[in-house]
């Protein structure tokens, strides 16, 4: 069981970055997916996820700004986030879950998989 981020950076309002997460095949193939973002001291933050039918569901947020895909045959997750803004500064961490996609977006506890995170920073 291993999720593994990359992409994190730091970048100027307005500006682009794409997140990627590797996973194992026996949790990609079953789960939802998805990515939730959380800053020191504070809640963590559902941002989307994305059934393995490639349906997905965004918070409010970042609707229209961010792209969540999946790619079932190599195993990958990303994020494209644009139209950055300072307050999308955060950890963000591509997690997979048992649970519909409905339920985690707005509950990111209830990822039952987590990697450890990558840093954006927007400013």
């Amino acid at each position: 069981v291993q999720l593994v981020e990359s992409g994190g950076a730091s970048v100027q309002a307005g500006g682009s970055l794409r997140l990627s997460c590797v996973a194992s095949g026996y949790i990609y193939s079953h789960h939802c997916m998805g990515w939730y973002r959380q800053v020191p001291g504070k809640e963590r933050e559902g941002v989307a996820a994305i059934n393995a039918h490639g349906s997905a569901i965004y918070a409010d947020s970042v609707k229209g700004r961010f792209i969540v895909a999946r790619d079932n045959a190599k195993e990958h997750l990303s994020l494209q986030l644009n139209n950055l803004k300072p307050e999308d500064t955060a950890m963000y961490y591509c997690a997979a879950s048992v649970s519909a996609c409905g339920v985690v977006i707005t509950a990111p506890n209830e990822y039952n998989y987590r990697g450890q995170g990558t840093q954006v920073t927007v400013s």
